[in-house]
């Protein structure tokens, strides 16, 4: 298969705004969270807020960048193979390192202090139910493997479904993009109750909707690259400004806020997150390179593996940056997420050269 080059940078992209993401966590977790933030938040001044709200609001499209990238390259399903094959191939590449370093997770940080014996068996005692305590970016992995479930069930429906369909599908998902808003603002609607979670738009919501979305882009969109450039960039640039300000308006310094309710415009499938990963994704695709760099190429192949491993990097350089150094944080951040992001890419590489490394890093 020839490799999309436009994807590589995509990839690489997404995978350095998750570093980004986890490193501004640390500059709004209340008091006792870890390297991420928890149910509660906490922002020190007005700086905090600013930045917070700028640098991680941006990099909110990480996660749906991930999604659609996936299923740009996987759906659908090529005919001549079976759900088994397909299962067998995908989930040999990733269910390996996810469990290696679920157990990573589970026992070294007892060696610097971080978890305790009992946390640590607990951890591994629940290896096959969750990601462990100080694991938390796991949590990608488990609607990614649901996707990679799903995709041989919707991959003869796309390969049959008109441009039309699809987009009647997008529409209802977009739709249901808009309900965090619609029960903050009116409550229960289309069947929620305390008792039933499945409302109307149910089965059109959450991150299948990527997954089509990608298909029609790959399939039925016809734009030239002009016109996904510039109706790209208005996507991204509008869909930025409201993820932005979603937080900012709502996260007001000195004070422990919910941090569900100051995160709903950070959810992952909101319209305005949906606006800036579809923009952010039409403008790398203007991309016509027919070689990339090598560097992005490396880095595209190893995305996997600094992934999985960047939060054991990133205490350490919130450490340095946030705590030694004390940068402001519109300096700090960044630095956090440089640094982070350069040594995972160096570990993963000279991890890469030890015989058998796909089963540590993918």
């Amino acid at each position: 298969m020839k490799r999309i080059v436009f994807l590589d940078y995509v990839r690489v992209f997404a995978c350095f705004l998750v570093i980004v993401v986890h490193a501004s966590e640390n500059f709004y977790g209340a008091p006792g969270s870890t390297d991420m933030v928890g149910p509660q938040s906490y922002l020190a001044n007005e700086a905090d807020r600013l930045w917070v709200a700028i640098y991680d609001g941006f990099s909110r499209m990480a996660v749906p960048l991930f999604m659609i990238v996936s299923a740009y390259l996987l759906v659908p399903m090529k005919e001549e193979q079976t759900t088994w094959q397909f299962y067998r191939q995908r989930f040999t590449r990733i269910l390996p390192p996810f469990f290696i370093f679920m157990i990573l997770y589970s026992t070294l940080p007892m060696v610097w202090g971080q978890i305790n014996g009992e946390t640590s068996l607990k951890d591994l005692s629940r290896i096959f139910l969750n990601f462990p305590t100080l694991a938390g970016h796991l949590w990608f992995m488990y609607p990614l493997i649901s996707l990679y479930l799903f995709i041989p069930m919707i991959s003869p429906w796309l390969n049959k479904a008109t441009a039309k369909e699809e987009r009647f599908f997008i529409g209802l998902f977009l739709f249901s993009t808009c309900m965090p808003f619609l029960n903050r603002w009116a409550g229960e609607i289309w069947g929620q109750c305390f008792w039933n979670e499945y409302h109307m738009l149910w089965y059109f919501s959450g991150y299948l909707g990527y997954l089509v979305l990608a298909h029609y882009i790959r399939v039925h969109l016809t734009w030239n690259r002009s016109t996904r450039l510039i109706t790209g960039t208005v996507l991204m640039i509008v869909g930025a400004i409201l993820t932005i300000y979603s937080f900012y308006v709502q996260a007001i310094p000195g004070e422990i806020l919910a941090t569900p309710v100051i995160e709903i415009g950070w959810a992952f499938c909101t319209i305005n997150c949906v606006m800036l990963t579809a923009g952010t994704f039409l403008m790398f695709s203007c991309i016509n390179r027919s070689n990339p760099p090598k560097l992005i190429t490396e880095l595209s192949k190893l995305s996997y593996g600094i992934y999985l491993m960047h939060i054991f990097w990133l205490g350490l350089w919130v450490t340095i940056f946030k705590e030694t150094l004390e940068l402001p944080t519109v300096a700090a951040i960044p630095c956090i997420a440089v640094s982070t992001f350069v040594c995972c890419f160096v570990t993963t590489k000279i991890i890469s050269y030890i015989p058998g490394s796909k089963w540590i890093i993918g």
